[in-house]
C-alpha cells in the first residue's frame, strides 16, 4: 500500500519507447509536472540529442531489463509506449506481434509484481468499419482487419483483466492519429498529415498514400500530452473504466491541403493509395469522447487552422536549426 499512496504524491515514473513521437515530448510535459529527475526515459535507441533528463537503454522484450529499471529507479508509475505502428506493422507482421504483445505483457506482469500504475496507450485502430463509422463509441464491436489493431486490442483486453483480477491500475487512451513537429513520423496510416506540412514546406509535390475524401480522427500533439498528463494524475475514484475514447479533430486530406494552402498557395498533390488507405477506410471518421469528458475532464483546444500555422512554424524551425 505505501508504494501506491507514494504514487499519488510523489510519482517516479519510468517511460519505455520514450523516443517516438509522443514519448519525446511526454516525457518533457511529465518532467515539468514532476521533476526531471523523477521520469527516467529508456528506448532501444538513443536519444538524437543530448538527454535532458536520466535516459538508460531498455528493450522491452527482455523482461529482466525492464525490471532492473523499475527497481533501481523506484518506479510507481510505468508509461508504455514502445510499438510498432499501423502501416509498419502490416508491412511485418511478425515482428508486430513480437513487440506490442510480448513487451505489452512483460510490462503488466511488472505492474502486477511491483504494484505500479500501468498506462499502455491504443489506438482508433482497433476499430473497424462494424465499429460504426460515425462517433464511434468506447464500447462497440472490436473486429479490426489489420495486425496492429488487433495487437491494440489484446492490450486492451489483457489489461483490463490485470485491473479486474490483479488489481493493477490499468490506464488506457485511444488515440487517434496524432500530429507533432518535432519528430520523423514513424510508420503510422496518419503520417500523411505531418509528411504534408514537410512537403510544403520544401517546395515539393507529395502523393498521399491516403484517398482525397477519406476522413480520420486527429489530434495536435499539445491536446495529446496535456489529456494523457491529467488523465495520469487522476484519481482512480474517478475513472469508471479502463479505456476511454479521447479525440480532437477530423479531416481528410483534402481538407488539410486547403489549410496549408492558406500558407503554401501553389502547393499541391497527388493521391496513390497504398495500405495506408485500406487502413484508413477500415477506420472511424470521427470518434465519442464523452466518457473521457464527463469522468476527468478531457478538453481538446486547437483546430486545424490553428494546428496549421503552428505546426508550419515549428517545422520551419527544426529544419532551419538542422534538428529535422
Amino acid at each position: 500500500m505505501l508504494r501506491r499512496s507514494a504514487a499519488r504524491f510523489n510519482p517516479r515514473i519510468l517511460v519505455t519507447g520514450a523516443n517516438g513521437q509522443v514519448g519525446s515530448e511526454l516525457v518533457l510535459a511529465l518532467r515539468a509536472k514532476y521533476g526531471n529527475d523523477n521520469v527516467l526515459a529508456s528506448d532501444v535507441r538513443i536519444p538524437a540529442e543530448a538527454p535532458t533528463g536520466p535516459f538508460e537503454f531498455c528493450n522491452v522484450l527482455e523482461k529482466a531489463q525492464v525490471e532492473r529499471l523499475v527497481v533501481n529507479h523506484r518506479a510507481n508509475w510505468i508509461i508504455h509506449l514502445s510499438a510498432i505502428m499501423s502501416v509498419a506493422g502490416e508491412n511485418n507482421p511478425d515482428l508486430c506481434l513480437d513487440l506490442n504483445v510480448t513487451g505489452m505483457r512483460n510490462v503488466l506482469d511488472l505492474a502486477r509484481k511491483h504494484q505500479l500504475r500501468c498506462f499502455i496507450p491504443s489506438t482508433m485502430a482497433v476499430f473497424s468499419e462494424a465499429s460504426g463509422k460515425t462517433m464511434t463509441k468506447d464500447d462497440t464491436i472490436l473486429s479490426p482487419p489489420f495486425v496492429y489493431g488487433i495487437t491494440k486490442v489484446f492490450a486492451e483486453q489483457l489489461g483490463a483483466y490485470y485491473a479486474e483480477k490483479f488489481g493493477v491500475d490499468f490506464r488506457c487512451l485511444r488515440y487517434p492519429g496524432i500530429i507533432s513537429a518535432k519528430t520523423v513520423p514513424g510508420g503510422g496510416t496518419t503520417d500523411y498529415a505531418v509528411w504534408m506540412y514537410h512537403k510544403a514546406i520544401e517546395g515539393k509535390p507529395y502523393a498521399c498514400p491516403v484517398l482525397a475524401h477519406e476522413p480520420l480522427p486527429m489530434m495536435y500533439i499539445p491536446d495529446c500530452l496535456t489529456g494523457t498528463v491529467n488523465y495520469l494524475a487522476a484519481e482512480r475514484s474517478q475513472l469508471k473504466r479502463n479505456v476511454y475514447n479521447v479525440a480532437g479533430l477530423s479531416f481528410s486530406p483534402d481538407v488539410l491541403l486547403k489549410s496549408i494552402q492558406r500558407h503554401y498557395p501553389k502547393f499541391n498533390i497527388t493521391y496513390e493509395p497504398t495500405v495506408a488507405q485500406k487502413i484508413a477506410h477500415s477506420w472511424p471518421d470521427s470518434m465519442d469522447d464523452s466518457n473521457a469528458r464527463n469522468d476527468w475532464g478531457f478538453r481538446n483546444e486547437w483546430n486545424l487552422d490553428a494546428m496549421t500555422d503552428d505546426m508550419i512554424k515549428q517545422v520551419k524551425e527544426l529544419k532551419a536549426n538542422g534538428l529535422l
